[in-house]
This record gives structure tokens, sequence and C-alpha cells, in this order.
């Protein structure tokens, strides 16, 4: 099921953050997702359990996916088609010209899922992400947009 998430849902949300996410997302920083009006927070749960969440915020102009998680036991399932779809239709909602979002380049799932929805690589920012493991190199983060329509 697909719900906006708000404040009393914090804990679930830093609790499938710290299992999903690397690095995961600090609670003050989830709290301020959650309070922001310009920002929406999204939640897919199963058997009364958060197991995926996507966070878009809305810019001047645009709108920017700025997370999309899945626990890892429920992945592969279609949750993180269905949360790409809810937040396309938020921006759409704020009329917004383009979704934006970055990805690091070693995230091939991630990458699949947002083309398969439309959206075109923009450019990359080299070395942009820290190693996830000791001795590997950074990586970079693949730009990503999809204009969005507006009538």
């Amino acid at each position: 099921m697909l719900r906006r998430l708000a404040a009393d849902d914090l804990a679930a949300l830093a609790a499938l953050e710290r299992q999903a996410a690397s690095p995961p997302r600090s609670r003050g920083m989830l709290a301020q997702a959650l309070a922001d009006i310009d920002t929406r927070v999204v939640g897919i749960e199963a058997r009364g359990r958060l197991v995926g969440h996507a966070i878009v915020a809305r810019l001047p102009f645009e709108a920017e996916l700025q997370a999309l998680l899945v626990a890892p036991d429920h992945r592969r399932r279609g949750l993180a088609g269905e949360l790409l779809g809810a937040v396309i239709e938020q921006a759409r909602r704020w009329q917004s010209e383009r979704l934006l979002l970055e990805v690091r380049a070693g995230n091939g799932g991630a990458i699949a899922l947002y083309r398969r929805a439309g959206f075109t690589e923009d450019g990359r920012r080299r070395g942009y992400y820290p190693p996830r493991e000791a001795g590997e190199g950074r990586e970079d983060a693949v730009l990503m947009s999809l204009p969005l329509d507006r009538w």
C-alpha cells in the first residue's frame, strides 16, 4: 500500500534507512523532509511494515528525486517502480517541468528502472560518491532527468 508518510512515521522511516541505505540518512534529515511543505515522503507497506520509501522535493521549476529505496528482503517485486510512479505523479501535480535525480554509476538496477520510466542521462559528476568499502575508488554520480507533460 502506497501512502504519504508523516511525522509519526519517523521511527519506521529511520529503521528502514538503517536497514537498506548505505549510508543511511540521519533522523534529523528524515524529520526535516517529513516537515517540509515542499517535500513529499511516500512510503510503501507490506503486512503493516514500511518496506520502501521515496523522497521528492519541489524546486522552482523542477522536482528532484532525493531518495528511493526498498528493503533488501522486498526487492525485485516492482515496489521501486510503484514508488517512482508516485513520485512522477507528485511532480506532475506540482506542475514541474522536469524530474531530476542522481544515482551512483554502479547502481545498474536503479539506472535500468529510471531508463524504463523514460529518464535520460544528462551528465556525470566524476568521483562524486565516496567509496562504499575501503580500497575502492570514488564513484561517479549519473545525472538523469525526465521531462514532464504540463498539459
